[in-house]
């Protein structure tokens, strides 16, 4: 993958993981009667299993991302 689009791709998720957090606490996300707060059930693992492996994806693609750029300077 190309480094400035794996350096992008990992931001722009992180920043995505970070605005979902805390849209979904400030505001009442329900469906059929569920409360959607992501930033609450990040802290219980069965919840927020999803949103950690979303964020650590991004972490891994920003490292890669700057890996690629200290490599080919």
């Amino acid at each position: 993958m190309n480094k400035w689009l794996e350096l992008f791709f990992g931001l722009a998720l992180l920043i995505a993981v970070i605005i979902t957090g805390w849209a979904s606490s400030a505001y009442s996300w329900t469906l059929f009667g569920k409360d959607f707060n992501f930033l609450h059930s990040a802290w219980i693992f069965l919840k927020g299993s999803v949103f950690w492996l979303a964020a650590m994806i991004a972490v891994l693609l920003i490292i890669l991302g700057i890996n690629d750029l200290k490599e080919n300077s």
